[in-house]
């Protein structure tokens, strides 16, 4: 018989009830508890999961002893503190992007996890989504090259957040792909933002990052712009990557286009000539990210193995949000992430 993980699902609204949905198909899951402080949510999910115990404290999930691990979808200011709660309760954690609102309250996570023995995992869907891991398996296998730059674009007119900046809300999509691409935390990150519609929480940031290896990265962020934007482009010195996660067949495009540098100018910049190849467009199969990402939590837990993006990885993800707030508070001034 295989191995099932019990599992409590903690807010379930705007997103959550996505996780509830989820870990109900897998197979390797018994969704034993569903926690939400609003009635009418409780009562949704009373109607779709008639066998699931539906409370509204995370006191009473933490005390169930048929709960082995906690999904934590509740507001980004309540993550760190939640965590730590659920892994001292003994049981597993998959906490929502970002960690903590601070690099003290994600190493506090990190801490927890590593003294209790339990896994604490960061909902960075992005890194899971099958596009990504293709681009991540072209990256290693030297098709592309060295990475000279990359720049993302995440931007609507969406849901205005009151608990949280453009930064916060978005930035951690982008920034733990590039994390996860290139294997390198960044040395400096520099950040503007403008709050217009709310005062304090600024709607668009752009973010510049530098990395060890001299790699650039730019993104852009914002919930007040005419369209949905969500593109990743990646410039290699072999080829080029366009990653969009709105098309809804094309998610890649792979160009075949550079500079060419004969080797026996190798030192003279007017030689090079400019390559011009095909575009592939792969055949990328798709399964929900979600599905994906929630799956390697349950593996992970069953079998006692770190995750890909475990709670180190939402520390690092962590430090650099933190040093791009501190970067906007200061107009734009560049700042040192330390390791």
């Amino acid at each position: 018989m295989e191995s099932t993980l019990k599992i409590a699902v903690v807010g379930t609204g705007y997103w959550g009830k996505n996780l509830v949905r989820n870990f109900a198909s897998l197979p390797s899951v018994e969704l034993v508890e569903i926690c939400d402080q609003n009635p009418t949510i409780r009562k949704r999910m009373a109607n779709l999961y008639p066998g699931v115990r539906i409370t509204k404290e995370l006191d009473e999930v933490l005390a169930n002893p048929d709960v082995e691990a906690v999904a934590l979808v509740t507001p980004a200011k309540l993550h760190s503190k939640q965590a730590v709660q659920v892994l001292h309760a003994g049981k597993h954690v998959y906490v929502e992007k970002p960690l903590g609102l601070s690099a003290a309250e994600a190493q506090e996570v990190v801490r927890v996890a590593d003294q209790t023995g339990r896994i604490a995992m960061v909902g960075h869907m992005l890194c899971y989504h099958p596009a990504v891991r293709a681009i991540k398996e072209l990256i290693d296998s030297g098709q592309i090259g060295d990475i000279f730059y990359m720049y993302a674009q995440r931007v609507n007119l969406g849901r205005l957040r009151q608990d949280e900046n453009a930064l916060w809300s978005f930035g951690p999509h982008d920034l733990s792909v590039m994390l996860y691409l290139t294997g390198q935390t960044p040395d400096t990150v520099a950040a503007r933002g403008r709050a217009y519609l709310q005062e304090g929480i600024e709607d668009v940031v752009f973010v510049n990052l530098t990395f060890p290896s001299g790699i650039m990265a730019q993104v852009q962020l914002s919930w007040l712009d005419p369209r949905k934007v969500r593109k990743l482009t990646l410039v290699g010195s072999k080829k080029m990557i366009e990653f969009d996660d709105t098309h809804p067949s094309e998610k890649l495009r792979i160009f075949d286009k550079g500079f060419e540098r004969p080797p026996e100018f190798s030192s003279y910049g007017e030689y090079l000539s400019i390559r011009q190849g095909d575009i592939l467009i792969p055949r990328v199969e798709m399964t929900e990210p979600l599905k994906i990402e929630l799956n390697h939590f349950v593996d992970s837990c069953l079998s006692n193995q770190r995750p890909l993006t475990d709670a180190n990885n939402g520390l690092e993800v962590t430090k650099i949000l933190e040093a791009a707030q501190t970067s906007m508070m200061q107009g734009g001034k560049p700042v040192t992430i330390h390791r």
